[in-house]
């Protein structure tokens, strides 16, 4: 698993650099080929705020703590992810029960660029390859990443489709059409 590890406003110590890769690399039992792990360590308030995603063909996988101890923050990233690695990976077994070699891919991580058009100032962009499901797979993902919404490209009717949360433990879909 190739990891990348970005302090911000933290200076990050040879030790605990050390303790997440160690800790992150073990989660690469879960894939059969090399993905890669972007773990963001920053200053919150009077915390350590450690932000963790891992891109992989079928899903993305993303986890952050804040904590006054930056180990105990590492301990719950991973714990939170093992713990979606499993459920998802479970998810897949009972969906594709005669697949028995599941695989987890790489797909390249997202772009942020600033772009601004009229005066309208777009502060964060995003790309990623849309993978087929359905809305039962989007709305596992979506909350899985802790999202309120995900787009998902639609198994079923073969179109770009939204999921998303509403009030009272509910969802949402929005179909596209041409």
């Amino acid at each position: 698993m190739k990891i990348t590890i970005t302090a911000k406003d933290y200076k990050l110590s040879d030790r605990l650099k050390e303790t997440i890769e160690k800790k992150i690399d073990k989660l690469g039992k879960f894939f059969q080929e090399d993905v890669s792990a972007n773990v963001i360590v920053s200053r919150f308030k009077e915390a350590t705020k450690i932000e963790a995603t891992i891109n992989t063909k079928q899903t993305i996988f993303r986890a952050e703590e804040v904590s006054d101890n930056a180990y105990e923050a590492v301990d719950m990233i991973l714990d939170k992810l093992s713990n979606q690695m499993s459920k998802f990976k479970g998810k897949l077994e009972t969906r594709y029960k005669e697949n028995k070699a599941l695989k987890f891919e790489f797909i390249p991580g997202a772009d942020e660029d600033e772009d601004t058009d009229e005066g309208i100032k777009v502060v964060k962009r995003k790309q990623f390859e849309l993978t087929p499901m359905n809305y039962e797979e989007a709305i596992l993902q979506m909350e899985m990443l802790g999202h309120d919404f995900f787009v998902y490209f639609d198994m079923d009717t073969e179109s770009v489709n939204v999921v998303y949360k509403r009030k009272g433990d509910a969802y949402g879909l929005i179909e596209t059409t041409r």
